[in-house]
């Protein structure tokens, strides 16, 4: 059964028996002069909101309005974004072979039986890398992970920094109860120093029974 006042439209009655006439927001077209995230780079013509372009983009020099005069400087737009993409791939490609050089190790939070308590997540490889590239920050969501990592032992890390260019990163994750290796190394001598001295009593021993 079908309710009584089933698809009727709510009203107010204060606004009953009036007609307000519909506003639209103008669109209109500007020329970015520097990328946009979400809009487009150097010479794209884009149609934008009429308030956001008089009020944000045209006022700080981000875009110019669409004239006869400003579209002669779409060439200018057009080699300035060639450059600046150019340079950009050049430095990608620069921070790309550095990063496939490193090998850098990180420790996981792990219990006596090996179970992890956290994990290695794209934070935590920026930080570090950060330290190793000698102040460069790399974005965490260029660092590809379907997930934080929560397992020891070798890993290779992509890390998209360029749409043409992706460096591999290889990690080592360690956990936190492994004992240290330049511990044990280091209790060596102390072991054998009193080996030595147990030789030197012997001989004297033997020196003496003659």
């Amino acid at each position: 059964m079908t309710a009584p006042f089933a698809g009727r439209k709510k009203t107010n009655p204060r606004l009953s028996g009036h007609n307000f006439p519909t506003v639209y927001m103008a669109n209109t077209q500007v020329i970015l002069t520097e990328p946009i995230a979400g809009l487009g780079a150097e010479a794209d013509v884009v149609k934008v909101k009429a308030g956001f372009a008089r009020n944000f983009l045209i006022p700080r020099g981000k875009a110019f309005e669409v004239t006869p005069s400003t579209l002669k400087q779409l060439n200018q737009l057009k080699v300035k974004r060639a450059e600046r993409e150019a340079r950009e791939l050049n430095e990608a490609e620069d921070l790309a072979r550095r990063i496939n050089k490193l090998k850098i190790t990180l420790t996981l939070e792990t219990g006596e039986t090996g179970k992890a308590f956290g994990s290695i997540t794209a934070k935590d490889i920026a930080d570090r890398l950060k330290g190793e590239l000698g102040g460069a920050e790399i974005e965490r969501h260029r660092i590809v992970l379907e997930r934080p990592i929560k397992e020891t032992g070798a890993h290779e890390i992509e890390i998209k920094l360029h749409h043409d260019v992706v460096a591999r990163l290889n990690l080592n994750v360690k956990s936190s109860s492994q004992p240290q290796s330049g511990a044990e190394e280091g209790a060596a001598p102390e072991a054998a120093e009193p080996a030595a001295e147990q030789g030197f009593r012997s001989k004297a021993k033997a020196r003496h029974s003659k």
